[in-house]
């Protein structure tokens, strides 16, 4: 296995503070403004997600500036201090911080602790596993919550909600994939074709679950992946069938949430966190390796689109308005 040697600078894109004004650049650095962490990687590909978007136009997810954004990366390991990577191993990095505490996956090069790495799943690519990227990582934690909860295909449908956002687009292909049937709730009629095509049998609009608003509603789900948050999250809560479960794990329509506990103490609802942040390695490695299997690269062609590190700018206003579909591979040599 032959490793590159270790460049003298390397490229990313930073967002700065000009005053009261953010904004994103490209720029070339030194190796001394890469962050600590005992493993140096260089990055090949990483992806935009929904805080992608918040921190490249400056909406206050950073925690300081200037910042490289860049929640996911992919890469190959050039050195690790601890020994854990041989040099030309190709790693996974999603969460613990980067792009939001940390410089993240928007370069050329990066560094990390060994422990947030996982390894590759054998077969796969830095490509596929950044039309993965965090959206899917947490779909499948996601998916994982509600097997271990109990749900199973055979208990009737599966919401999922956001359907054509990253997360949810890659939700519905890993829950069709496990044998469930899943209605897709979204506000983009037009994606209908595209949902079917990832597995959905039904489909329905957005506005249909927030206007559920009694405590106990008639029983339809048997699980809820949500993605929205909100008055969604509530009204999904309040007819979700008797031990049932949902895996709650965003904030697109809002972070309150106004309920009651009757679905909790009269039908046994159970109410799933999913981080995807701090999942602990074993977790991250069995999510991985069963992404590997269920979503090859042939099953997200479709729905991934790779653009270069350079477009960023231009597409993280798109995704914060709903108008990017399903995954956005990164190429940070682009």
């Amino acid at each position: 296995m032959t490793t590159p040697p270790t460049p003298d600078t390397y490229r990313a894109l930073r967002v700065i503070q000009d005053g009261d004004e953010k904004r994103a650049e490209l720029q070339t650095l030194p190796l001394s403004e890469l962050p600590e962490g005992e493993v140096l990687i260089a990055v090949s590909h990483s992806s935009l997600n929904y805080k992608d978007g918040l921190a490249v136009t400056g909406k206050g997810i950073l925690r300081q500036w200037p910042m490289t954004p860049g929640i996911d990366l992919a890469g190959t390991v050039l050195d690790d201090a601890s020994g854990t990577y041989a040099p030309g191993t190709a790693v996974i990095l999603t969460g613990w911080g980067i792009g939001e505490r940390q410089d993240g996956g928007y370069a050329t090069l990066a560094r990390a602790r060994a422990e947030w790495l996982v390894r590759q799943p054998a077969g796969t690519d830095a490509a596929w596993a950044m039309s993965v990227g965090t959206a899917g990582f947490t779909a499948m934690l996601a998916v994982m919550a509600l097997e271990d909860a109990g749900v199973r295909p055979g208990h009737g449908e599966v919401l999922v909600t956001g359907a054509a956002g990253g997360v949810g687009s890659t939700a519905i292909a890993l829950l069709s994939a496990a044998g469930f049937t899943v209605t897709a709730s979204t506000g983009r009629p037009e994606e209908e074709a595209y949902l079917r095509e990832l597995g959905a049998s039904g489909i329905i609009g957005r506005e249909e679950v927030p206007a559920l608003k009694r405590p106990l509603e008639k029983e339809r789900w048997a699980g809820v992946v949500d993605t929205v948050g909100g008055e969604t999250l509530a009204g999904a809560y309040a007819s979700t069938r008797t031990h049932g479960a949902l895996a709650v794990c965003g904030i697109a329509g809002g972070t309150g949430l106004n309920t009651t506990v009757f679905p909790m103490i009269l039908r046994g609802v159970s109410l799933l966190g999913i981080d995807s942040v701090t999942c602990p390695r074993p977790r991250r490695e069995a999510a991985w390796q069963r992404l590997a299997r269920d979503l090859p690269a042939s099953r997200l062609a479709d729905v991934t689109q790779t653009r270069g590190l350079s477009e960023v700018p231009a597409l993280a206003p798109q995704i914060l308005a709903g108008q990017v579909r399903g995954r956005t591979v990164i190429d940070v040599n682009g």
